[in-house]
């Protein structure tokens, strides 16, 4: 009874350490805390007694994580959260069981050495892994929790959030050694110095991307706006009234909202006049975001479209990733039930064909982006790769309003800011909208989820190519190269005769006596 007492406790605190993290991500915004919020879990993982016991706290772990970093799509999945959370805390059981194995027992200087390298390769791989579209994509990336951290966001540079999320797990790994395993301190001091070092040197000496010019953006936040069936044309409104009070301002560009417009602009021939109009009116294009029905082509899409002083220019871009549940059911045949337990799409979006680039008045040229889809590195590294000195990243989310969700969106700008050396503008419809320079820094203030105005900024723009943009996520594939070798090695070493398995399960070597 006791044994069972203990059993269920451990899987209650599996399931708390795993949700610790999120208190690093916005709206606490704790990001000092993400070095040690695994520390908890990593103890529990490498105190299990079975192999088995680790993967099942590991999914329980995960799955906590998971619930706590997206508690706030509640009120759209209601319980259909929970199977979605369970599913993808089974990504976590590989690196559990690398926990248990590498730092279980009393770790040696060697197995330490090991467990720095491959115990934060395992983390990485299962952000991989969920950073699929299909499994929800990459929301919550434990790195992402580091946007404010000016010298991280260098690290960025390099090799992605991807490289920031390994430098946060190495951390915690090495302080679980430095308060479990005595022998294993020297190794657990060398790579806390190491990353320090490695922090300090990309921020002091790596080039910082080269300023070339200044771009005068707009963004127009209409703020909420009461539902109904005429909410559509209100929010219209709204944006139409808070882009004249620019005028006399002489922006480069005026960039609305994500579903900014509720009507297919060839169908509402009256709304292309009046955006053309407000553009003839302030001297600059409009970036709006149409979310209607095609009349050229079948189904819904949310598109960029960019209007000057003539009408719409031709250029669009059609939203290519969808939101699971909220723009898309997937496997709807199956899964359709969930429209009836909360606010998941009732008719599934289209897809666009491919990313766009847009050619603005003055030479500079902006890469659109659709909400969701600022979460994903490599649509932003792909537009810079096409010649983008501005990202654009247009956001609706409304329906999160008091959540922590609007704050944790708009904090991925500064990481693709500083991900491609470019200025990126987050502009929403009711906030948290925002603007970072190219090095990821912040550029003016941040317009709040109260706010109903258009704002001004001076966005520096700039040139030169980061080491992310040149050469991907090469963490990735440098975790992929150890986890392999280390599998290798491992199994190598199991099927030699005489040789146990190393672990903490491993029994000790005795001395044979006569």
């Amino acid at each position: 009874m006791a044994l069972e007492r203990t059993l269920w406790w451990r899987a209650a605190g599996a399931v708390a350490a795993g949700a610790l993290p999120c208190l690093a991500f916005p709206a606490p915004a704790l990001w000092w805390f993400a070095y040690v919020a695994l520390v908890p879990w990593i103890l529990l993982l490498r105190s299990a007694p079975t192999g088995r016991r680790a993967a099942l706290e590991g999914w329980l772990g995960g799955a906590g994580f998971v619930v706590a970093v997206h508690h706030w799509l509640l009120p759209s999945l209601h319980v259909f959260l929970l199977p979605v959370a369970a599913l993808l805390g089974l990504l976590w059981i590989p690196w559990a069981l690398l926990v248990r194995e590498l730092l279980g027992g009393v770790p040696a200087a060697g197995r330490a050495c090991a467990a720095l390298v491959l115990v934060p390769a395992g983390w990485l791989l299962s952000e991989l892994a969920r950073s699929w579209q299909g499994l929800g994509g990459p929301w919550g990336l434990l790195g992402a929790s580091q946007w404010q951290v000016p010298p991280v966001l260098r690290l960025a540079s390099v090799g992605g959030v991807w490289l920031v999320s390994l430098l946060v797990v190495a951390v915690n790994c090495a302080l679980v050694l430095l308060v479990a395993a005595p022998g294993a301190r020297v190794p657990a001091v060398a790579a806390l110095t190491g990353g320090a070092v490695l922090t300090g040197v990309v921020w002091l000496w790596l080039p910082r991307p080269e300023v070339t010019g200044t771009l005068r953006v707009a963004v127009v936040q209409p703020g909420p706006v009461a539902e109904g069936t005429d909410s559509a044309e209100r929010r219209f409104d709204v944006g139409e009234r808070l882009t004249r009070t620019l005028v006399g301002s002489r922006p480069d560009l005026v960039v609305w909202g994500e579903s900014s417009v509720g009507a297919d602009l060839a169908a509402r021939p009256d709304l292309s006049r009046r955006l053309a109009a407000l553009a003839r009116e302030v001297g600059a294009p409009l970036l709006v975001n149409v979310d209607a029905r095609r009349t050229d082509r079948p189904g819904i899409y949310k598109s960029s479209v960019l209007v000057g002083p003539a009408g719409p220019t031709g250029d669009r871009y059609d939203k290519m990733r969808l939101v699971p549940f909220g723009e898309y059911v997937p496997a709807r045949a199956v899964l359709g039930w969930a429209t009836s337990v909360g606010r998941a799409a009732g008719e599934d979006r289209m897809r666009g064909a491919g990313p766009v680039v847009m050619d603005l008045p003055g030479g500079v040229r902006l890469g659109p982006l659709v909400c969701f889809e600022s979460a994903f590195p490599d649509m932003s590294r792909h537009l810079t790769r096409e010649g983008a000195g501005l990202l654009v990243a247009q956001s609706a989310t409304s329906t999160f309003q008091t959540s922590w969700a609007p704050a944790q969106h708009a904090s991925l700008a500064a990481l693709r800011a500083a991900e491609n050396g470019r200025p990126v503008v987050h502009a929403t419809l009711t906030g948290v909208s925002v603007v970072h320079g190219p090095s990821g820094e912040r550029i003016g203030a941040a317009l709040a989820t109260s706010a109903s105005t258009a704002a001004l900024y001076e966005v520096p723009t700039a040139r030169g190519t980061t080491l992310f943009v040149r050469f991907g996520n090469w963490p990735g594939g440098a975790c992929l190269v150890a986890l392999a070798a280390y599998c290798v090695a491992r199994g190598a070493r199991a099927v030699r005769p005489g040789r146990p398995a190393p672990g903490p399960s491993a029994p000790p070597a005795r001395t044979a006596r006569g």
